[in-house]
């Protein structure tokens, strides 16, 4: 029962961060909700299309979350139930007020992409460091989020080859990409979100009736991964999307243009994050509550999707559940080769009203992903989580730059801003992929040191724009 009342209660906390937190960083913020939004002013049938508010929530919800939120989860609950923690706490503070507003910003900013806001910001070598980063996390995102659900799919039907499986979802993306918004994702994306809230809700509801005990392990305290790897920093990278991703704040800008009113913005920029939140919760309560069951220590999170939704749902339920977590991957690849072309098209300042425009920017970046498949980015990849982190760091100070400037209360981004600084620093300095390695104690120092400097630097540098003094 005491398990059962957890997740009820980390549940909960997440609703009320909503209702309570959310509107505190609504008034943070200075939201103008009769602001006229970018589907208004630059209405072109093609990325700025006005779409019913529950439409623009669940794209977005389907944008951000991917697989990040269940084999994330499963991959991090194996630390134990400290993960709960990270996932309530840290979806409530950092990612939904970060999701919230970087959407904001780029709303006030006609529909601006995330590097252009993020160089206004904090300067023009970031602005170019920014591109390049983004621009290369969509195009990673598109390579394995094809070849991922690829095998997924072939698992489910072997007849079609993961060849086969790739070029069918490289040619729906392609045609996501190119075509007006409201053609193809505005169209399909309600039934993928039935699949993705019937997952959800379904294990949601299963795991109490079920029999198994649920969180059989409720010490917080203890660290019990498998290989003995430290909960800092290595937690806070595993558990991203879940909690806060960088990621993010590069597709909300497509959805901002499609908002047709600046009063749902924390519905359906907060609101998104918070129900990816849930979603992580339920399967990190799944994976400790069958962790010893399904063998979860020793096997991949794909197998263990796999196993935990027969067990729970059963056949029918789990062949349902798993195209569920299917659409999760393949939804996020879509809308990030699309959010690739838009940012590319900033960079070449193209107009990408006309078909002829848009081909240009798809077509090599379609052929780049085909190369990156072809080759050993393994060791790329295993940065990936890092660099999806530390892209949250930048959107986060670069807030923290524009709250200050306008005087408001910039605390509730700058202090996420230094906490993910001081994750990204010791990932990047103890892990065990790293060249470096350093210990976890040197590490911190050093992270601590060096948030230290950016955050000082931050309240040396930027001030409080002067009020002008009448004549």
């Amino acid at each position: 029962m005491t398990g059962l009342l957890i997740f009820i209660l980390c549940a909960l906390l997440l609703v009320g961060g909503y209702m309570v937190y959310g509107r505190l960083a609504e008034k943070i913020y200075g939201l103008n909700r009769n602001m006229e939004m970018p589907c208004d002013k630059l209405a072109d049938g093609v990325d700025y299309v006005c779409m019913p508010t529950w439409r623009v929530f669940m794209i977005q919800l389907l944008n951000i979350a991917g697989l990040g939120p269940v084999f994330g989860a499963l991959a991090g609950c194996l630390f134990g139930p400290v993960c709960l923690l990270w996932i309530v706490l840290g979806c409530i503070l950092a990612g939904a007020v970060h999701d919230f507003m970087a959407a904001m910003a780029s709303a006030e900013r006609n529909g601006e992409n995330l590097p252009e806001f993020i160089g206004q910001q904090l300067g023009k070598t970031a602005l170019l460091i920014m591109r390049g980063l983004c621009i290369l996390l969509m195009l990673l995102v598109g390579v394995v989020f094809t070849s991922g659900p690829a095998g997924m799919l072939h698992g489910m039907v072997e007849s079609v080859s993961v060849v086969w499986w790739c070029a069918i979802i490289m040619l729906y993306y392609f045609l996501a990409t190119v075509l007006p918004i409201n053609v193809i994702i505005g169209k399909i994306y309600p039934l993928f979100g039935f699949l993705f809230l019937f997952m959800a809700i379904g294990l949601a509801v299963a795991l109490p009736c079920s029999g198994y005990e649920i969180l059989p392990n409720t010490d917080f305290l203890t660290n019990v991964h498998p290989k003995g790897l430290s909960a800092w920093p290595m937690l806070f990278v595993t558990i991203a999307c879940g909690a806060i991703s960088g990621f993010h704040a590069t597709q909300s800008p497509m959805m901002v243009r499609c908002l047709g009113s600046a009063k749902n913005m924390r519905p359906v920029f907060y609101g998104a994050m918070i129900t990816e939140g849930l979603v992580s919760l339920i399967w990190a309560v799944v994976g400790m509550s069958l962790r010893d069951v399904i063998g979860l220590d020793s096997i991949t999170p794909a197998v263990a999707v796999n196993k935990a939704c027969s067990l729970l749902l059963g056949p029918v339920g789990a062949v349902i559940a798993v195209l569920g977590v299917v659409v999760l991957p393949i939804t996020s690849g879509d809308t990030a080769m699309r959010c690739c072309r838009l940012m590319l098209a900033d960079v070449l300042h193209l107009s990408q009203s006309s078909v002829r425009n848009r081909l240009i920017l798809a077509l090599p970046l379609f052929l780049l992903v085909i190369i990156i498949a072809n080759l050993d980015f393994s060791i790329i990849w295993r940065y990936f989580g890092w660099a999806n982190q530390a892209l949250s760091c930048f959107t986060l100070w670069a807030l923290a730059v524009l709250l200050r400037s306008k005087g408001r209360f910039h605390w509730v981004v700058s202090l996420p801003a230094f906490f993910m600084t001081n994750v990204c620093i010791c990932f990047l300095l103890c892990s065990p992929d790293c060249l470096i390695a350093l210990p976890v104690g040197i590490s911190t120092y050093v992270s601590v040191a060096v948030s230290l400097l950016c955050f000082i630097c931050f309240m040396c540098y930027c001030k409080p724009e002067s009020k002008k003094l009448p004549h």
